[in-house]
């Protein structure tokens, strides 16, 4: 509610605003409370105990004061929505909203408020303020959406949790394999999970006439990081990009100021995540592996859909795709991971002669099962990679009754293939 009445209010002080001066004085108080606040409640524990530590190393021992605090839900997405709308309107990209109820249903909508899509005012607001009527097209297709969005996330990213989960919580005892069959079924976790929330999101809202920003576009079928960045958490990239990257520089000025501003972006990113080291190095693996392709001018080089029009990759592309999910997977180990030592552990483990032994862990034998429904999912995915959604036009030109059957099959794997349930990984964020 704070918040919420604090960016409300400046809106209108900085559009009221005489000068330019008295419109940076409300921008930036705005900009520090709000940043303060994620400061305090997301940050604040994690700079006090790294401080402690680094003091530790030159023999100076102290006992940090830490705040036993509840993190508010959806922080850092109801943040990021204030601070756009908040730069918006200085921007004048956006005239402030004078209805307290329209603004405060754009920062808290419930189908986004606790993990995203990160929507801009200029999108949102017109479209909460525009008198809506139900639209029959329009709730068939969110509740498709739905329906995939409840098969990602119950159907593969739960089924591959349950094997990730041990895997990673036990590392140490099991050989490179192993591990490795760890980090992919993390890859999918994640993967199914967070964009399977964003479908989940964009479905509900489709129901009450709103049409929210597409949060993933295929990420894994990629042929590089730059492209990968393009169609992994969308709203979240695009927002760095608009109210970070470009006020930064941008692509203009020198090489030098490009990489700087590219390293900027990705180290922002992993810590927007979460207070811990690992995501900072998540963060820094992204830029290592983006950076070459900015040098050399080639991070634009795939904006189209890949095999477009194609039933099939060429081997090249292939390739780029199997090493493009090479990399993000090898960064996820240090997304997962609880430390760094442990990450580093788990990786060392992965680059030893182990790799070459067989793989076992508990569950072993029960694994055939969810890497069927994997390869089932990516190859639904693949042929509705040209969609916004993957079954958006599933069995569009088939008769009725094939087309529902298509649909109760995907209901009934939501219902009896799905195990025990997990928490949305991004609630944590």
């Amino acid at each position: 509610m704070f918040s919420t009445l604090l960016d409300f209010i400046t809106g209108l002080k900085i559009f009221e605003a005489r000068n330019e001066r008295q419109k940076k004085v409300w921008l930036w108080l705005s900009i520090c409370i709000n940043v303060g606040l994620l400061v305090v409640f997301k940050y604040y524990n994690f700079f006090a105990t790294s401080f402690a530590e680094s003091l530790s190393y030159i023999g100076l021992q102290v006992n940090p004061f830490t705040l036993k605090i509840i993190l508010p839900i959806g922080i850092s997405f109801y943040t990021f929505h204030g601070l756009s709308y908040v730069i918006d309107v200085y921007k004048e990209r956006i005239k402030p909203e004078k209805k307290i109820v329209d603004y405060a249903v754009f920062v808290s909508f419930f189908p986004l408020l606790v993990a995203g899509p990160i929507e801009r005012a200029t999108h949102l607001l017109p479209q909460i303020k525009q008198k809506r009527t139900f639209n029959y097209t329009q709730s068939i297709d969110g509740l498709k959406q739905l329906l995939w969005g409840f098969f990602k996330k119950i159907v593969i990213a739960d089924s591959c949790a349950q094997y990730a989960n041990i895997i990673f919580e036990n590392s140490g005892d099991y050989n490179g394999s192993t591990l490795v069959i760890g980090a992919v079924f993390f890859a999918f976790q994640i993967y199914g999970d967070f964009s399977g929330y964003s479908d989940i999101a964009l479905g509900t809202a489709r129901l009450f006439g709103i049409e929210l920003l597409q949060n993933f576009s295929f990420p894994y079928f990629s042929r590089d990081i730059a492209e990968f960045w393009r169609r992994w958490h969308i709203s979240l990239s695009s927002w760095f990009k608009n109210y970070l990257y470009i006020p930064l520089g941008g692509s203009k000025g020198s090489t030098f100021e490009k990489l700087k501003n590219t390293l900027i972006i990705f180290l922002v990113s992993g810590f927007w995540h979460g207070a811990n080291w690992t995501f900072i190095i998540w963060g820094t693996l992204h830029a290592i592996y983006f950076l070459p392709l900015l040098i050399t001018k080639t991070n634009r080089k795939y904006i189209s859909v890949v095999a477009k029009g194609s039933a099939l990759p060429s081997l090249k592309e292939l390739t780029q795709m199997l090493a493009t999910f090479g990399l993000t997977t090898f960064a996820w180990i240090f997304f997962r991971a609880q430390s760094v030592t442990q990450a580093l552990q788990y990786i060392s483990e992965i680059f030893s002669v182990s790799l070459f032994k067989k793989a076992n862990f508990e569950g072993i034998e029960k694994t055939p099962i969810t890497i069927l429904l994997l390869i089932l999912f990516i190859v639904i995915e693949w042929q509705g990679r040209e969609q916004r959604y993957a079954i958006e036009n599933l069995g569009i030109h088939q008769k009725k009754v094939v087309r529902w059957c298509m649909y109760y099959a995907i209901l009934f794997m939501i219902l009896f293939l799905g195990n025990e349930a997990q928490d949305f990984i991004y609630f944590q964020f």
